[in-house]
């Protein structure tokens, strides 16, 4: 690549032809991320300077991260960024990389609060594996009167979510706890809402999945166990016990598992009917349940 001048334009098509011969499902967009990050500028000002020859340091940078990326490293991990609800998120290998389908969990927490909003009460969330913070921290940009704590099982996550809460200033306003689940709560303590992308993939799964998966990002925070439901059955169980009556579980589940999630919630006696929630995809992507309130059992 050193041997002509090519230019930026040139670069994106070339990386684009090559990143599609070695799997990459979105070839365009990651050689636009990556040149982006090189030459670090924005994605759109790449466009403004398409004629322009791209420098030797942008060169150097950016044939380094294509060659990772032609190795299966994710893109998130490669710039060190992912973008969630439209706010910039830092990822590293530690956290899983933050997808589309758990804005879900947060749209159906923020209709849900937005029900109560003539109660002006202080909103009380959990996360529960709290990851890079995705969930926790929006529900803080986006819900002013809440109290937010975020668990995750991995110290080094939590120093990847308190980062973050840094640089989006809302670290005063959530707690970051090192815990299993919601083991480090005693029962009855009236939490509003639980919110968790808990893990959900069968063992049996993990050699299916997409090698940029597999390979990089952190197993224990994708497999549950042998049916995949290991980690939610438990979930399901302390929830039930420690959210205040009308408090609201809220789940990101795999479409494959989630006969089984609404079984489990079903079988719990404090808990209401659960409902799903489908994703752009039209595949049911989140559980929520409600602890009811004594008069609903009674009825």
């Amino acid at each position: 690549m050193d041997n002509e001048p090519w230019t930026i334009g040139s670069l994106l098509q070339w990386t684009t032809d090559f990143l599609r011969r070695h799997g990459s499902e979105a070839p365009r967009l990651d050689a636009e991320v990556l040149l982006a990050e090189a030459h670090a500028c924005r994605r759109i000002d790449l466009y403004t300077a398409y004629e322009d020859i791209a420098p030797e340091s942008t060169r150097v940078a950016y044939r380094e991260l294509v060659r990772q990326r032609a190795k299966g490293a994710p893109v998130a991990y490669l710039v060190g960024r992912r973008e969630f609800y439209s706010h910039v998120f830092r990822v590293t290998p530690d956290v899983l990389i933050p997808r589309p389908e758990t804005e879900f969990v947060l749209v159906a927490l923020l209709d849900l609060v937005k029900q109560r909003e003539s109660d002006s009460a202080a909103v009380r969330i959990v996360d529960v594996g709290t990851g890079s913070g995705v969930l926790a921290i929006c529900a803080a940009l986006h819900i002013p009167n809440s109290q937010i704590i975020a668990i995750d099982i991995s110290p080094a996550a939590l120093e990847v979510a308190r980062a973050n809460a840094a640089e989006l200033g809302v670290a005063e306003r959530i707690e970051f706890r090192e815990g299993n689940l919601l083991s480090i709560f005693p029962a009855d303590q009236a939490i509003d809402f639980v919110i968790s992308n808990p893990p959900y993939v069968r063992s049996s799964e993990w050699e299916f999945l997409a090698p940029d998966i597999r390979n990089y990002e952190p197993r224990v925070a994708l497999i549950a166990g042998d049916k995949g439901t290991e980690i939610i059955v438990r979930l399901v169980a302390e929830s039930s016990e420690r959210l205040r009556h009308d408090g609201w579980l809220i789940m990101e589940v795999s479409p494959f598992i989630v006969d089984d999630v609404v079984s489990i919630i079903s079988d719990d006696p404090a808990l209401a009917p659960p409902r799903t929630v489908k994703d752009l995809r039209q595949q049911p992507r989140v559980v929520m349940t409600r602890r009811q309130v004594p008069s609903d059992r009674q009825c």
